[in-house]
């Protein structure tokens, strides 16, 4: 067995990957020659955990980030503990953030888990950001 495949095992069993996360890389390990392309799911997630950004490059740059959807329930509320002096160079740059305190992190998190941004450049860019 490769070390790819065991880190990925490894992954599984320290519980930083789910089964099919785990499934998914050890596909695209045994098929090299097909694209690595993440697809948005068809159907809204129930219960998001995380917000997905892939880019794909047609020069080979590749992105693909993750964020938890706790970090963003944890910005809206560390937003509304920003003290009023901060809250105004902020809002000069030209972001008001006074309405994230009046979010209800429910709503954002089904409104995200309905969330899908899929491009595909004429260069052969692609850039995919949704919810899983």
């Amino acid at each position: 067995m490769n070390e790819s495949r065991k880190k990925v095992l490894a992954m599984l069993s320290d519980g930083k990957i789910t089964v099919d996360e785990a499934a998914q890389l050890l596909e695209k390990m045994s098929d090299p020659a097909e694209p690595e392309r993440p697809s948005a799911p068809q159907a809204p997630v129930k219960n998001p955990r995380f917000l997905r950004v892939v880019v794909n490059s047609s020069d080979g740059d590749k992105v693909n980030v993750r964020v938890p959807l706790s970090l963003i329930r944890t910005g809206i509320k560390l937003g509304s503990l920003m003290p009023k002096e901060a809250a105004e160079v902020v809002s000069e740059k030209g972001f008001d953030l006074s309405s994230l305190s009046q979010l209800d992190e429910n709503e954002l998190a089904q409104a995200l888990s309905e969330l899908t941004v899929e491009v595909d450049g004429s260069d052969g860019d692609t850039v995919r950001v949704f919810a899983e």
